[in-house]
């Protein structure tokens, strides 16, 4: 990527922190965001905090660098960030009211020295609660120094007041108006004296009345906190049972800064505790709630979904390993899923559905069909799919608008071939990203599929990892893919002729996972083999390959 003049000379400039202290106080608003960007990407800490503490503009963006194809910014450029935002509450120079850390960390921490999303919430919730504390101990300041302020003031009327009595007394001619005024003056030196321990004492109930206050305000002091928020952080936020607490704490409390989530993330938390975080996040602003390694049940499941209803903007729900496991002959299980079918039905902004190993069999219907508006990403993987819900799903108003479908490790023969051929056929027009990987696909079933595959003319990315196809059938597989123009990436399994000796004909995809590869055949042949027709075909833009770990549909967005 060739850089423009601008960001070559905003490298230069964060390069040397000594020499901040002359060109940051002339710097124009408009190159505040350049220099952060040097900053950032050449992991200059110091300098990140320095303008970040009196960034110029309401709103602060740092999330999403990733998608954008950069790299993510490094922990301590993100700790200095979080730092200068609670030192800039009390720089008059800071305009700073939105901090938007979205999608700034990876799924599952991201890559080298990037900070994840379990410390980044961590990290967060932390300024949150720093920021409360420092809020609070201004204001005791403050109120000390007026409460000094006060004394004084009223110490120096008493004495003026003693004086002016001392002084409007008359004085007596001779030696008896000496003596006089020698009494006059004792006696004017012992008022004062009592006038000195009356203050001392009412100083003493002023503070006793100020520390009761104290206790008394302590209720109505998340409401005098909270009334002026001075920054909106926004952020997705990665809860589990070892940050409970502190999330808790933090969304709990009122203070200079708000906190705000866009994805929720959370694992293995219990029913209850969900129920809490929800209640305790904002309306507005949820988009999508991730729940893995819960064990919520069908019942916990209807308990949870009336209470995304309150989030308007809500569209993505996922849930992974979640023990949602239904059975018929299990008392009170057949009024839970109608009361989780009720509750599906009031997500009425619902794009994005992702549910893995919940095995509900034959109830795919029941789930989508509440549904009110039809989705465009739905995942279903190892969700033991019968023949019956690959029919109504090729059938449901949800076909026609799919952009992204996962279909993996759910078993396909020749029973469910021709839900799928239709399925494809309805979604020929939208689909973008298909994941077939770990079906059961073998050379008769993917040559029986190949001609549905080819006509989703807008498919973007297909993968078929884990399926048992011969290096004929893979063959064939490439030569379908060139043919797509749209197609950029195609993940292709292994060959058969790949593994050792000793597979059974029909490999699960557990098998074809665990079975090492014969060291004896050269790996790079197939891939020449593979590389070859996209020379002859000019597929340069297409990529193919069979790393199941590193592939990654987003690349193609």
């Amino acid at each position: 990527m060739v850089q423009s003049l601008v960001s070559l000379c905003a490298r230069e400039v964060v390069s040397d922190h000594s020499s901040s202290p002359y060109w940051l106080k002339w710097v124009p608003r408009e190159l505040f965001g350049p220099l952060l960007d040097a900053a950032f990407s050449s992991c200059r800490p110091l300098a990140v905090g320095e303008l970040a503490q009196r960034w110029p503009e309401r709103t602060l963006r740092v999330g999403g660098r990733r998608k954008q194809g950069r790299t993510p910014p490094s922990r301590l450029c993100i700790q200095a960030l979080l730092l200068a935002v609670v030192r800039g509450l009390s720089d008059q120079r800071c305009a700073l009211e939105v901090l938007d850390l979205c999608g700034l960390q990876g799924e599952d921490g991201g890559m080298g020295d990037s900070m994840g999303g379990w410390s980044l919430t961590v990290a967060l919730c932390t300024m949150v609660v720093q920021a409360r504390a420092g809020r609070q101990k201004a204001q005791r300041k403050e109120g000390e120094r007026e409460r000094k302020r006060f004394s004084a003031l009223e110490r120096e009327k008493d004495i003026k007041r003693e004086r002016g009595k001392w002084k409007s007394g008359k004085e007596p001619h001779g030696d008896e108006g000496s003596g006089d005024r020698e009494r006059m003056g004792l006696l004017g030196e012992k008022e004062w004296i009592k006038g000195v321990r009356r203050r001392m004492e009412m100083e003493r109930k002023t503070e006793g009345t100020l520390t009761a206050e104290a206790g008394s305000t302590k209720e109505n002091e998340r409401k005098d906190l909270g009334s002026d928020v001075l920054v909106y952080v926004r952020a997705d936020l990665f809860v589990n049972a070892r940050s409970w607490e502190r999330v808790h704490v933090a969304l709990s409390i009122s203070g200079p800064l708000k906190l705000q989530c866009r994805y929720l993330r959370v694992e293995e938390i219990s029913v209850s505790r969900i129920r809490t975080l929800l209640n305790l996040l904002p309306c507005h602003g949820l988009l999508g709630i991730d729940i893995r390694y819960s064990s919520l049940g069908v019942g916990g499941l209807a308990e949870l979904l009336p209470l995304l209803s309150k989030f308007p903007a809500l569209n993505s729900l996922r849930l992974h390993y979640c023990n949602l496991d239904f059975r018929r002959d299990h008392p009170g299980q057949e009024e839970a899923l109608k009361d989780l079918s009720q509750g599906l039905a009031q997500l009425k902004e619902m794009r994005s559905l992702s549910l893995t190993a919940l095995r509900l069999p034959g109830q795919l219907r029941v789930l989508l069909s509440s549904l009110p508006n039809p989705l465009e990403i739905l995942e279903l993987p190892y969700l033991s799919l019968s023949p019956a819900d690959l029919a109504y799903l090729s059938c449901s108003h949800h076909v026609s608008t799919l952009q992204q479908l996962d279909l993996s490790e759910n078993h396909l023969n020749e029973n469910t071939l021709p839900s799928i051929r239709r399925l494809l056929s309805q979604a020929s027009s939208t689909l973008q990203h298909l994941s077939l990987s770990g079906c059961g696909l073998n050379d008769g079933l993917l040559r029986l599929l190949l001609p549905s595959l080819g006509g989703c003319w807008a498919l973007k990315s297909l993968a078929l990892a884990l399926n048992p196809l011969s290096m004929a059938g893979v063959m064939d597989l490439v030569r379908m893919a060139v043919r797509m123009p749209s197609l950029r990436q195609l993940l292709y399994p292994n060959p058969l002729e790949d593994y050792q000796p000793g597979l059974p004909d029909l490999p699960s995809s557990a098998q074809l996972l665990d079975w090492p590869l014969d060291e004896a055949t050269d790996t790079n042949a197939t891939s020449s083999q593979l590389n070859r027709i996209l020379i002859e075909t000019r597929r340069s833009d297409l990529l193919l390959t069979c790393d199941l770990l590193n592939y990654d549909k987003d690349l193609v967005d």
